[in-house]
């Protein structure tokens, strides 16, 4: 699993009610949404990492 880094986000609060409304309707924590949303968003933009491939000699 790749790491993860932590950072400050500063949000509109009408649009931090509506991340936190639209998680929970999807099961998801805020964080957990606003993720999916970043990946979505890369994803549709073809502007995704490409996977290293696992290291077999460990």
């Amino acid at each position: 699993m790749p790491k993860k880094k932590a950072f400050a986000l500063r949000l509109n609060e009408d649009m931090l009610k509506a991340i936190e409304k639209w998680a929970s309707d999807e099961f998801r924590s805020t964080n957990g949404q606003i993720e999916w949303m970043l990946n979505e968003s890369l994803k549709k933009a073809k502007r995704t990492l490409k996977k290293r491939p696992l290291d077999s000699e460990q």
